[in-house]
């Protein structure tokens, strides 16, 4: 199969607040990606993971340059995705960085631990996904990070955090999905 590559010379049409407006109802799991080790560590809430590859195991983060944590995304080699169960809406808020909190700071009221990177995974997560990162690709104001499966441990199932329309939701099979529904 051939792949086809158009660059467009024109601008785009879209405005930065229709395009937010729209990814707004694209529903994601809400991450807390982690970053560094020992007392330099720092790392932010986000919605923006994908798997990769399977073989090998891959995946990607898109990750804000202008974060407090991106410098240690280019100097440390390796971070880790912590994907949040609906009990853990407090991690996912201090690392939006609200209130001026950043870097260690962050990691407060939580349990952590290490795998295989020694990077720190938030004990309980649903999911800890240990990476080393294989390559980054900047494209504007971010950059696509793909990290190298290291290591990843899964908790027993709970209700996963999700984040739609600007706000948090337990995605549960009973009434958050009616709650969703009569919201449309």
């Amino acid at each position: 199969m051939n792949s086809l590559v158009r660059h467009l010379d024109a601008e785009p049409s879209a405005s930065p607040a229709s395009f937010r407006q729209a990814m707004r109802q694209l529903a994601g799991a809400v991450s807390v990606i982690t970053v560094g080790r020992g007392d330099a560590i720092s790392g932010m809430t986000v919605s923006s993971v994908t798997s990769l590859s399977a073989e090998p195991p891959s995946l990607l983060v898109c990750i804000n340059r202008n974060s407090s944590s991106w410098p240690l995304f280019e100097s440390c080699g390796a971070f880790a995705v912590n994907v949040l169960h609906a009990g853990q809406q407090p991690v996912a808020d201090r690392f939006t960085g609200r209130g001026g909190i950043s870097g260690r700071a962050r990691f407060e009221g939580a349990e952590w631990t290490t795998l295989a990177t020694g990077v720190p995974v938030l004990v309980g997560a649903l999911a800890a996904v240990d990476c080393t990162i294989e390559e980054i690709i900047s494209r504007h104001s971010h950059a696509i990070v793909i990290g190298r499966v290291a290591a990843a441990r899964v908790a027993d199932p709970q209700a996963p955090l999700t984040y739609w329309q600007g706000e948090y939701l337990a995605l549960g099979r009973g009434a958050d999905a009616a709650r969703i529904t009569e919201s449309e």
